[in-house]
């Protein structure tokens, strides 16, 4: 759900989609610090704003060789 004037977060299962990743995979790249900026619910939830994900994914794309 997106709110105007606000940054739009994407819930984890619609990363894992957009990045064709699990979610096994996804977590041991957070671990070692090489995944995008997340947001930690209070119910344990992960969220990733959506500027956060292209931009970590515009700086895979730049760093790729």
């Amino acid at each position: 759900m997106t709110t105007p004037g606000r940054n739009q977060t994407l819930k984890l299962p619609e990363v894992l989609a957009e990045l064709r990743m699990s979610r096994a995979a996804f977590y041991r790249m957070r671990a070692r610090g090489k995944g995008p900026k997340c947001l930690k619910l209070p119910n344990g939830q992960i969220r990733v704003r959506r500027s956060e994900l292209d931009a970590w994914f515009a700086n895979c794309e730049e760093t790729a060789c």
